[in-house]
């Protein structure tokens, strides 16, 4: 496969999980602003998936409806769900060749209606969260017909390479940023909306109630969110099929590149998988979030130079 093919294949999905991450934040966050909770604030969503300076995000996290418009169409936001779909559907536009004509026609169908000027009006007037369940679902379509039409070839390995990196960075940047607000201190106690809209925001809070009976604790959030191997979301198991689907790329005619970033993946995924939330609690939680979200931007760098001609 072509590198330029390999490079808008990664990237397309890439950007498309990114949008999921997004819109699921979005409206976990919106259903938390409902509950009128103490010291609500949207500061998580624009920590995590904009590039705003702190003062900037001061300006607007307490505008529900200002953070939705910046977040979901502003034109000017490179992070929002509008420029993340157009560069996921330039990239699929790039490589129709390699993708399904169903895989197209979800991710060409999801651009439209992101770009219609009645979704910035619904956003302003209407409830929210038609608004956002009706963008999940378009992400849940494209996911749907990913798995259903494409070939399980290098092109689909490649999709999945990108779809699992970018979720093991997502789920540890919303670990990061929302310890922060409890200073990092495993011991804390805080009350349980606060867990349970933490878990809402990577979709782990009906496994979290059915693996953990003893009820919320700190320690039993990180290890559901950093090491179970079961729960889709979790950094562990993000790596783990990070490196099922890379396997898949062997290649005789580049073994060398390809055994360089298979020894990273596989040194980053043993560090996971050999620690537990006791290893966490001695290094410091942020530190340890700080260590490994360092060693994806590694393999993302390792991809990019030995797959994709980038340096």
């Amino acid at each position: 496969m072509l590198s330029r093919v390999a490079d808008s294949l990664y990237w397309m999905s890439r950007y498309m999980e990114r949008t999921d991450g997004i819109l699921r934040m979005l409206k976990v966050n919106h259903h938390s602003s409902q509950d009128d909770r103490e010291g609500f604030t949207w500061q998580p969503v624009l920590k995590i998936f904009s590039s705003l300076e702190d003062a900037q995000i001061e300006e607007m996290e307490m505008n529900g409806r200002k953070v939705l418009q910046y977040m979901v169409v502003d034109r000017d936001n490179p992070s929002s769900v509008l420029n993340m779909v157009t560069k996921s559907r330039e990239n699929a536009r790039s490589v129709q060749d390699n993708i399904t004509k169903e895989l197209w026609q979800a991710l060409n169908e999801f651009y439209h209606v992101v770009r219609h000027e009645r979704l910035e009006y619904s956003l302003r007037v209407d409830d929210p969260m038609t608004v956002l369940d009706s963008l999940v679902r378009q992400c849940m379509l494209y996911y749907g017909v990913t798995d259903n039409t494409m070939s399980r070839g290098e092109g689909l390995s490649f999709m999945n390479t990108g779809k699992f990196l970018e979720r093991a960075i997502q789920s540890a940047d919303i670990l990061d940023v929302r310890f922060s607000d409890l200073s990092y201190d495993l011991e804390k106690s805080t009350d349980t909306t606060y867990w349970k809209y933490l878990l809402l925001s990577v979709s782990g809070y009906e496994l979290y109630l059915k693996r953990y009976r003893s009820g919320f604790e700190a320690r039993n959030v990180i290890d559901l969110i950093l090491f179970n191997v079961d729960f889709p979301r979790s950094v562990l198991y993000s790596l783990n099929q990070l490196h099922r689907q890379f396997a898949r790329l062997k290649d005789e005619q580049n073994m060398e590149g390809f055994s360089k970033v298979d020894f990273i993946i596989g040194r980053v995924r043993s560090k996971v998988q050999y620690s537990d939330v006791q290893s966490v609690a001695r290094i410091g939680l942020h530190n340890y979030l700080k260590e490994i979200t360092a060693d994806f931007y590694e393999i993302g760098n390792a991809l990019n130079q030995v797959y994709f001609a980038n340096s």
